[in-house]
């Protein structure tokens, strides 16, 4: 590559906004969207912002529930003044994980008093919201047993079990479940259920699973929902009203032809029919995408103004708020059968997997409906209220797992929903759609009817593309906050009529976060009107790229479709003597341009530990050249380039405190 000439290093800083103003400014809230819907009456709900559902550190869970078959009687909740007050059992089937002599359950003291314990029980115990059985004998690990436990509910308001007016229903997550049955209320443990609930024979009532039967006795019914596939306690539900209007649509499989049905419950006056219209087309469309719908039955039901979200995605039963049949509300809800009740985060510190991946497939639903520029729209939205918002904590703090935070923290819109749903997009556009799309089957496929965390999906990801995702997960889901672009770049003039653009990648340091490293484009306009999109690998900050054109460039745009969508910052056009000669502060090269060799000199005033690297021009490490202490004073190394391509190279010179780069031309 030929020598740059130094009449046009001369050029005045100019300042480019890197973003436009869409960009940089909030997006008013847009309550059409589903997880704003979801999020922002998550956040109202004063039962829930005012309860914490912090919880100590706990022993290690030493079974593993099988199934909870629930017996229980509503019909006088559904008598005014409409109680909370009910009778119920619930049978425990588990397994031994170690030797076993007692279980300990979650049962909140408040709602719930123990009547009695029976099989396989020697004594239990009831306090502190932990119901703890002393087992009959010592159970030794694969060893199965059964408990039953006979309850009552009080007559209060807990945040968990709602009656009034002639509706009844539950809503669990977090850990509400321990409110209305006793439980191992943690979604790490997931287990088949089986509910028989009496209520009056003017009422309809859903739960998950298909419905094995109902037997009518006298004024009352019985309704016996049995869950072929295991939930979470979070996910487990009743929902049920004097004169629900329900309608069933059947969505047939076009790869295996079972017919599965969706059913509707909701409130008179209410109208579904849109959705219904769609239902179907959306169930077949996340089952092309993310594998077949995975349970037999699927629904919705809309409940009323005690109902605090706008959706819960309960297993096969998806509670919504009133009249609340907006589309993208239920493709938010819906893509959480296959992220959140197929697939459950096993901790509340992998909520990502669940919040986030619904609300890019809301988006990614958007994408089919529509175009891929409507869905890009709709994530830089997201993109764009996260900025606007952001509280400054990781998608993913460490201690969440052991210690459940308030739901305004765990549910926090900016951080959990669409921070979430913009990693997402980032690690597509990381991955390219072939590799994603595909990871994300083998994702879906591997983890089915099972818990998962975050670092589970990093290595089907990595295991799938072939590449170390550590430096992109470690940034975006462990780190807070997003990267201030300040770039550099400058267009040059070389002999023979060609031209040469050189880009600095540069972040604003911020404290306690890492440099964030990411796949970078730039698109160079020509004067001739035509425009080339060049790439590479940005992976420390005041990294050159260097790109050689035979015609005349005019203009740099990075990052041109907004694909690094968590980022702000502004670009700088030209280069002077002072800010090019900065970039060598360390760093000599005798001779540059060279050949066959040239040697690399680099001084210190004390011992240092250094790393020195060679780069190519697209940003690739091609090789490491030192990686030890040096002694004080002047040091030299020597790069053979006999096996280096013509072309530009850049030499990163490392130390605890600061990054130089040197860059060096190979000549033919």
């Amino acid at each position: 590559m030929l020598i740059i000439s130094l009449i046009m290093k001369k050029i005045l800083f100019i300042i480019i906004i890197l973003f436009s103003a869409t960009f940089l400014f909030a997006q008013q809230f847009q309550l059409n969207n589903g997880a704003a819907i979801c999020s922002q009456r998550k956040s109202q709900s004063r039962q829930l912002v005012e309860k914490s559902f912090r919880v100590e550190n706990s022993a290690r869970h030493a079974f593993d529930v099988l199934n909870y078959a629930i017996n229980i009687d509503l019909v006088n909740c559904f008598k005014v003044p409409y109680p909370h007050n009910f009778i119920s059992d619930v049978k425990i089937l588990f397994q031994a994980d170690s030797t076993l002599k007692q279980i300990v359950l979650d049962a909140d003291n408040v709602s719930l008093t123990i009547d009695s314990v029976r099989l396989n029980v020697a004594s239990y115990t009831h306090s502190g919201n932990k119901l703890t059985i002393q087992l009959d004998r010592v159970y030794s690990t694969g060893e199965q047993a059964e408990v039953q436990i006979y309850y009552k509910h009080a007559d209060v308001t807990d945040g968990a079990f709602y009656a009034s007016l002639g509706f009844v229903f539950t809503d669990c997550e977090p850990e509400g479940a321990r409110k209305w049955f006793p439980c191992y209320d943690k979604p790490s443990d997931k287990a088949t259920v089986d509910i028989t609930a009496k209520v009056p024979l003017t009422a309809k009532l859903g739960s998950n699973g298909k419905l094995r039967d109902s037997i009518i006795d006298g004024n009352t019914i019985k309704y016996h929902w049995v869950s072929r596939d295991p939930v979470a306690t979070y996910l487990t539900v009743l929902t049920a009203k004097n004169n629900y209007q329900l309608d069933i649509v059947n969505w047939t499989n076009p790869k295996t032809s079972e017919v599965i049905p969706l059913r509707f419950y909701y409130n008179l006056g209410e109208d579904p029919s849109y959705i219904k219209s769609i239902i179907g087309n959306m169930t077949t469309f996340y089952s092309l995408e993310f594998g077949d719908h995975p349970f037999e039955k699927n629904g919705f039901a809309t409940l009323n103004n005690e109902f605090a979200w706008g959706g819960m995605e309960n297993q096969t039963l998806t509670s919504l708020c009133t009249n609340c049949w907006s589309e993208s509300l239920i493709a938010h809800e819906f893509a959480h059968q296959w992220f959140g009740d197929m697939i459950t985060c096993s901790t509340w510190a992998d909520i990502f997997l669940n919040e986030g991946f619904a609300t890019w497939s809301e988006a990614h639903w958007i994408e089919n409906q529509y175009s891929y520029g409507v869905y890009k729209n709709e994530m830089l939205n997201n993109a764009n209220s996260y900025i606007s918002s952001n509280p400054h904590w990781a998608i993913s703090p460490p201690d969440w797992a052991v210690s459940t935070p308030d739901v305004n923290t765990l549910f926090n819109y900016a951080i959990t929903y669409l921070k979430g749903s913009c990693v997402l997009h980032m690690l597509r556009y990381t991955l390219g759609d072939d590799v994603f799309f595909a990871a994300l089957k083998v994702y879906a496929n591997e983890y089915k009817y099972k818990s998962a965390t975050i670092e589970d999906f990093k290595t089907v990801m990595e295991t799938v593309s072939g590449k170390d995702l550590n430096w992109f997960f470690d940034e975006w889901i462990y780190k807070p906050d997003h990267p201030v672009y300040r770039n550099i770049y400058g267009i040059y003039p070389e002999a023979g009529g060609k031209w040469s653009v050189l880009f600095t990648a540069k972040q604003e340091e911020q404290t306690f976060l890492p440099y964030f490293q990411m796949p970078v484009e730039l698109k160079i306009g020509f004067k001739d009107g035509t425009d080339s999109i060049v790439k590479g690998f940005n992976s420390f900050n005041g990294q050159e790229f260097a790109f050689e054109f035979d015609k005349e460039p005019v203009a740099v745009t990075f990052d041109p479709n907004n694909d690094i969508l968590l980022k702000q910052g502004s670009t700088l056009v030209g280069i002077d003597e002072a800010l090019q000669a900065k970039s060598g502060f360390l760093l000599k090269a005798h001779p540059n341009p060279f050949i066959h060799s040239t040697q690399i000199e680099f001084t210190f005033n004390k011992p240092t530990f250094v790393t020195i690297e060679l780069y190519n021009s697209t940003g690739d490490k091609i090789l490491t050249l030192l990686e030890k202490y040096v002694p004080s004073g002047e040091n030299f190394i020597d790069i053979n380039g006999d096996g280096l391509k013509a072309g530009t190279y850049f030499v990163v010179l490392r130390t605890s405190s600061k990054v130089e780069s040197l860059k060096i031309v190979k000549s033919n």
